[in-house]
């Protein structure tokens, strides 16, 4: 079974969206199981077993819209630092993917990026997918874009996330992408994806695995362009890498990962 966390604080529509994510994922009613988690920080109460699950409207509207689509869901209710029992949590269960839910400014489309999920990211290994109150999900088979820079072991970071994604690998396909940044004017070098390692070395690992892979090169402002080949194909998420900053083991957001966070209308998942 493919394990999903979704720890979900109070607002309801955010706590939602995160659900639905989760149950659009290939073959989610027999492959996926997600356990639906509410911290209780210090500031409300001193121990979880004083606040019930369903007191917890959110909670509730995410376990039951699961329920409905035939996900299997275990309830959850956890005390303490919100950040380290989302990070705990995950590693007691052994989650493959831990699904948190963005924020959007008001009267801006840009989904921010709250504390919490700043904190998770800085402090697991495991994959955090990041959704969004505007985005629609699709049911069934999924096409994932993997936009890839030149570091080789990232790159495969980025693909071995994909290959054991739920319903690979008839459900799934991907598109490898590698962006040569700036490019695109006349004159332009030609843009050779058998040049880049790293995107040979991921697309070659998922079609190991039987992973229908379209390889993608373009020339042009790397955001952008991730952004525009997502609309192009469709892609029912984008799986960027993540960054180490150097002799601190925690992995950290490039600029650009940063930048499709804030810009996508599509659930983001960030890789180690």
């Amino acid at each position: 079974m493919y394990s999903t966390l979704i720890p979900v604080d109070e607002d309801e529509n955010r706590a939602l969206h995160q659900a639905r994510y989760v149950a659009s994922l290939a073959d989610a009613t027999t492959d996926v199981e997600a356990t639906v988690l509410h911290v209780v920080s210090p500031g409300e109460v001193t121990r979880a077993d004083t606040v019930a699950f369903e007191a917890v409207d959110a909670a509730v509207s995410a376990a039951e819209h699961l329920t409905a689509a035939d996900v299997t869901v275990t309830r959850r209710v956890e005390d303490g630092s919100v950040p380290a029992a989302i990070v705990d949590t995950a590693d007691e269960l052994d989650s493959q993917e831990i699904v948190m839910g963005g924020r959007k400014r008001s009267g801006v489309a840009n989904v921010l990026l709250g504390s919490t999920v700043h904190d998770v990211f800085v402090s697991t290994e495991r994959p955090v997918t990041i959704t969004g109150t505007g985005m629609v999900f699709g049911e069934g088979d999924r096409h994932v874009l993997v936009p890839v820079d030149k570091r080789r072991e990232r790159a495969l970071n980025q693909a071995e996330y994909v290959a054991q994604l739920p319903g690979v690998p008839e459900s799934v396909t991907a598109t490898v992408l590698y962006v040569y940044p700036h490019q695109d004017y006349a004159g332009a070098p030609p843009h050779d994806f058998g040049e880049i390692g790293a995107a040979v070395a991921a697309a070659e690992f998922l079609e190991e695995r039987d992973v229908a892979v379209e390889r993608v090169t373009v020339g042009g402002e790397v955001a952008r362009k991730i952004l525009a080949t997502a609309d192009d194909v469709d892609a029912s998420s984008i799986v960027m890498g993540g960054r180490r900053r150097t002799g601190v083991q925690k992995v950290i957001m490039g600029s650009t990962a940063q930048d499709i966070l804030l810009s996508s209308d599509r659930p983001v998942t960030i890789t180690g």
